[in-house]
Formats: structure tokens, sequence, C-alpha cells
């Protein structure tokens, strides 16, 4: 007999644990299947003895016995039945030719054929049971995973996704408990009945990568990934396989980037519809304003112009006119801005002078430059620009006004110009306050001042968002470098052509 065949014959005589539980109801089972073939065998050879001509195929009739009962019962059962058949069929011969049983070496040939016919087919039967329960098996954990997957396509992701996924799980493949952890928001989520810690067992799958099966324990642990990058991790207890865990850990990993998404997508839309209130909102105060500015400029023109004011009178008369003044060009900036970023602004381009432009904006502002020196440097005095004037105007008059507020006072102011590659590069250096690093992206935002900037003169902070603004739609960009010893330049790159199309 070879190995594998003994090992076969080995398999057979342990009992395994599953099949110890109902131990009485299975012991009468057995007798039953085993004494129904026995029965059978008695009959055959009842027939045989009686009719002699039956007698040479007895054999085969007893085999007709076995196979069935190894088919349907099982090798023990077969093994019973044949031993049966053969001390039958020894009996009979040994009656009609007058030998011993023992000594007939037809008997040992005999039960030896009967018992490898009944391991035989009891295995080839139990082979094909196990592959009809696996394939029955896989086909139920694959209507679970489509399930699970239809489940989690029509889950709410304006909630956390988390406690869902733990409890689909838990109840689609009928697990005994469930834990997804979330590394994002940090959280455990779990689901059925632990005898064990699962928050902190779920939170070492994540960060120790450990990814296994537990046979004993019923535990599979599944490090949940996008890609390559960790993003959770998950662990089971229950009846699932490992193709089955896998499934369902890249299944979460999905449903976990889809709710990103979808959070993405709905704060950037709020944020839209914030800005865009915003700006109607900015729009409709500014004008509202216009209409009372306006009166108050033209009754404080008046005044001046009626005379015989006292020098006091005509003091607050000039306030009230300077005041105005600063108050219409606010409006106005306010005006600028909305219209910026409602795209209503219409556009002009046209070739420009970039250093009649920086005079014309540096005369402009001659009261507010009157206490510091100014500077100008052009790389090229024929340098021309293709942009729109009044938008350029705005962004200049920003960048200068801003270093008068937050210079150090007598201190020079240099504006320069020169092109680098198919760009315009404007600065504008001043010697004032560092603005320190974390600020020097979000001074450009619209109402944010900068903490170094925000008590040393007053502001709105809505001039360098305009000045980003108008950079872009010539698809340019702005930025600021700030240092204690070279002191603070705002940079703005703007394209030497910019076709109207790319507009925006």
């Amino acid at each position: 007999m070879s190995a594998a065949l003994a090992q076969n014959i080995r398999s057979h005589f342990v009992f395994r644990p599953g099949r110890s539980r109902g131990s009485g109801l299975r012991v009468i089972l057995f007798t039953l299947e085993s004494m129904l073939g026995v029965v059978g065998v008695i009959l055959v050879a009842a027939l045989a003895h009686w009719s002699p001509h039956l007698l040479p195929v007895a054999a085969l009739l007893y085999l007709l016995i076995v196979v069935p009962t190894a088919l349907l019962c099982g090798f023990w059962q077969a093994v019973i039945v044949s031993l049966s058949a053969v001390v039958a069929q020894s009996f009979f011969t040994a009656r009609q030719s007058e030998l011993a049983i023992a000594a007939d070496p037809i008997t040992s040939v005999t039960l030896l054929v009967f018992v490898l016919v009944a391991l035989t087919v009891s295995r080839l039967s139990a082979r094909v049971t196990g592959h009809a329960r696996e394939a029955e098996s896989r086909g139920g954990q694959m209507e679970d995973l489509y399930e699970f997957t239809r489940r989690t396509l029509q889950m709410d992701l304006h909630v956390e996704p988390g406690p869902q996924l733990a409890e689909l799980v838990h109840e689609i493949f009928n697990l005994e408990a469930v834990a997804v952890f979330d590394a994002d928001l940090h959280d455990v989520y779990t689901a059925g009945f632990w005898n064990v810690d699962p928050q902190e067992m779920a939170q070492n799958v994540y960060y120790f990568e450990t990814a296994d099966d537990d046979p004993d324990t019923g535990i599979g642990r599944r490090v949940v990934r996008l890609g390559s990058v960790p993003v959770g991790s998950l662990v089971v207890r229950g009846d699932t396989s490992p193709l089955t865990n896998n499934a369902i850990a890249s299944l979460i990993a999905i449903t976990f980037d889809r709710y990103r998404a979808f959070a993405n997508e709905s704060r950037i839309e709020t944020e839209r519809r914030t800005e865009q209130l915003r700006a109607t909102v900015l729009d409709s105060l500014a004008h509202a304003y216009k209409t009372p500015l306006t009166a108050i400029r033209a009754a404080s023109t008046g005044l001046g112009e009626m005379g015989h004011l006292s020098a006091g009178q005509a003091e607050l008369v000039g306030l009230i006119d300077e005041q105005t003044g600063l108050l219409g060009e606010l409006t106005n900036r306010l005006l600028t801005t909305a219209r910026l970023d409602a795209g209503e602004v219409a556009i002009h381009v046209a070739q420009v002078s970039v250093g009649t432009l920086i005079e014309e904006v540096v005369a402009a502002l001659k009261d507010r430059l009157a206490s510091m020196k100014v500077a100008i440097e052009i790389s090229d005095e024929s340098l021309t620009l293709s942009c729109d004037q009044q938008l350029m105007t705005m962004l200049l008059t920003q960048y200068i006004d801003n270093a008068c507020k937050y210079s150090n006072f007598g201190s020079t102011i240099t504006i320069r110009a020169l092109v680098a590659g198919m760009e315009a590069i404007f600065s504008v250096h001043s010697i004032g306050p560092v603005i320190p690093m974390a600020d020097r992206e979000r001074i450009f935002d619209r109402y944010y001042r900068s903490s170094t900037y925000a008590d040393r003169a007053p502001g709105t902070g809505i001039g360098l968002s305009v000045a980003r603004r108008a950079a872009q739609i010539h698809g340019g960009y702005v930025w600021v470098t700030s240092d204690e010893e070279e002191g603070t330049t705002f940079f703005a790159a703007i394209p030497l052509t910019v076709e109207k199309e790319n507009l925006s």
C-alpha cells in the first residue's frame, strides 16, 4: 500500500471536531446506515445460497452494495458492509467447498478490494461534495459582495461612512463582529460583539500594517489602502475567506475616497456660493453708498464756495471733503472687487508704456508719498506692455499705497520694472515690519490682514486681493518676500503679450 493511500486511510480514521457535536444522533444514524447495508448483504448471500448459479457473481452484487454505501453514507459504513460481505461470501463458499474461512486466501483479497473500493469512492464523493460546497460558498460570497457594493453606492455621503460600513459588513456577511478604522477622522466604528478592545486592535493593524487571517480565532485583519497609501483598517471575526476580506477592504477604501471627494466638492461649492453672495452684497452696498457720498461732497463743496467761514469752519469743511474722498475711493474699490469676481469688468487691452504707467501712478499718489523718498528703476525705458491700463494702475496703486502705509517714516520706496523671459516683473520695495512666513500667501486673500500690520495702520484687507485678481486676469501672478535686513518687496509678473481670449 503506497504512502499516499495510507495517508488517505489515516485521514478517515481521524474524527474531526465538527463531527463530535451531536454525537448521540450521529451514532444512531451511523448504526442505521451500517445495518441497512448489512441487511442488503445478507439478502444477497441468501439468494446466492438458494440459487447456486448466482454464487460466482455474488462478489459483484456485494460490490453494488458497498459502492452506494461509500458514496451516500461514508467510509466507515462501507468498511462494515465490506466486512460483512466478505464474511458472508467466505461462509457460503467454505460450506460448499468444505474449506476453513481463515484458511481461504480469497477472503483477504476480497476484503482488501472492498476496502479499497470503499476508500476510493468515499474519497471521490467527499472531494466532489467539498468542491460543490466550496462553489456554493463562493457563489454566496459573490452575492454578498455584490450586495455590499450596491449598498455602499447608495450610502448617504453627507455623514461619516464609518458607522454605515461597519453595520453593512456585519449585516450582509453575517459576521460575529466588525471594526472599521478611519485614519483621516481617527475614529473606530464597530458592529457586533467584541470580547477584546477593537479600537486598539484596529489601530494597530493600521499603524503596523498587519494583514492576516487567524483560523483559530476566526479574525481577519486588513489594511485599507487607496493605491499604496493606507487610509484605515478592517478587522472582522466570522466565517469569511481571505479573498472576501480583501474585497471588503478595497470597497471600504473606495467608499472613503468617495466620501472625501464629495465633502471637498460640497465645501468648494459652498465657498463659491458664499463668495458670490459676498460679491453681490458688496456691489449693492457700494452702489447704496454712492448717492449719500455724492450729496455730502456736493454740500461740503457748496459750503466752501459760500465763503464767510471761520478758520475752524473751513477746517471742518476740508476734513469732510478729505474723508468723503476716502469713502469714495473705498466705495470704488468695493465696486471693482465685486465686478472683478463676477467677471463683469470690461477688459480693454492696449499697448502701454511701462515708464509712463508708473509715473502716472506715482503722480496720483504724490500726497501720500510726500514724506517718503521714491526711486523708479526701469530696465528699458522703451518697455511696453499689452494690458488693461486701468487694472494695471489699480495693481501698482495698491502696491505703492501699501508701501506708504507700512514702511518706516522717511525711508525709500523703490519701484522697479524689468523683463524676464516673456514677462514683465513689477516690484515695490520698502523697509518696514517683516511679514511672517505664514502670512505671505494669505495677505492676498480678501479681508485678511497680517498680525504684523493690523495695529500699524488702518485697512480693510481688500486692496491686495484686488491686485492679485488684476494680475490673474492678465494671466500673471503675485508674491511677496520679506526679510528684516532686505525689507519687504511685493512682486507682480505680467505676460508681455496678453490675448483677449485668455482674459478671465
